[in-house]
């Protein structure tokens, strides 16, 4: 395991990887893995997304979160426990907390297009109608950074000494969630209760995530000596960290960091903050089994053998989508 503390998360190009040079790639290989075993961060450039379809997709997601709570609530179907559409505000919380965190979201889920009979399992998105080109512009962003989190795990793939390819079959119509988040305005932030924020301190449940720039500061990682440090990426820069998923089935070899969403001061609770990730889940029948080369007398096997599925299910229940 990596001994090295960072002040900040490191920055890495993703073009290193794809760029043909073996050199370029290896380094890019090692410089990740460093940074997972330690801090379960990194902030890439060259992932994919324009400037133009950043700014549409902040636009539009604006647009939604403005609309009345009531005309948002269409869009929220109880049965679907929070799988697609909108989710109101303070419905979910951390894992070990009952407090709602203060924010309202809205899921964007895998649309399957070839004849994979998995397509049965996943619930059609839900689009609403007051915002034109909702659709188009979620799932192109989408289908966008699905496409960065697979080369992303191609690289931890190689750094884990797997086929490159490992990780391919096992996300290909996998039950990825884009999420665009309101941290919405507190117009009396002296009666917010002392324990509700806008996150609480949480893991990841998925592989990886892929978080595009929020529009105000206020994220922040526990660093393994207990110091929280503030996570910030270039407005070029995606964020990719480490979920619970992908540390089991490295047996924590790969940090899932535990991070939060800070209030700003009092003074500006009044302003929205808006952050879009993107939560890149497996197929749910993945085996999540701990990887044999992450087992030794130094490193014994910390969890139970568990499908992806199975732990969305539990983790689901743990944080108050799903009864």
């Amino acid at each position: 395991m990596s001994e090295k503390l960072y002040n900040e998360i490191p920055s890495l190009d993703l073009a290193d990887f794809n760029s043909g040079d073996e050199v370029r790639k290896r380094n890019f290989v090692t410089d990740l893995g460093s940074a997972y075993n330690s801090i379960g961060f990194v902030a890439v450039k060259n992932h994919g997304l324009s400037d133009e379809l950043c700014e549409k997709l902040y636009k539009t997601i604006q647009d939604f979160f403005a609309l009345p709570d009531e005309i948002k609530q269409k869009y929220e179907i109880p049965e679907l426990f929070g799988q697609r559409g909108y989710i109101g505000k303070g419905k979910e919380h951390a894992k070990g907390r009952a407090t709602g965190d203060l924010k309202e979201f809205f899921h964007v889920g895998q649309e399957v297009t070839d004849e994979d009979s998995i397509k049965s399992e996943y619930p059609d998105n839900i689009w609403p109608d007051e915002i034109p080109d909702f659709d188009k512009i979620a799932l192109e962003a989408y289908q966008t950074l699905e496409n960065a989190g697979r080369q992303m795990l191609k690289a931890i793939a190689l750094y884990l000494e797997l086929d490159e390819d490992y990780f391919e079959s096992r996300v290909h119509n996998g039950n990825s969630i884009l999420r665009p988040i309101h941290y919405f305005p507190i117009e009396n932030p002296e009666e917010v209760p002392d324990n509700a924020v806008r996150a609480a301190e949480h893991g990841d449940i998925n592989l990886i995530t892929l978080l595009m720039g929020a529009s105000a500061d206020g994220l922040q990682v526990l660093r393994r000596d207990g110091k929280w440090i503030p996570i910030t990426a270039l407005p070029n820069q995606i964020v990719v960290n480490v979920g619970d998923m992908l540390a089991r089935h490295t047996n924590d070899r790969l940090k899932s960091t535990i991070h939060r969403v800070v209030n700003p001061p009092k003074e500006q609770m009044k302003t929205s903050r808006f952050s879009i990730p993107f939560f890149m889940h497996p197929r749910s029948d993945m085996d999540l089994t701990c990887l044999e080369s992450c087992i030794d007398a130094d490193h014994p096997k910390q969890f139970e053998d568990i499908t992806a599925g199975e732990f969305l299910h539990q983790r689901l229940a743990e944080i108050g989508l799903k009864k």
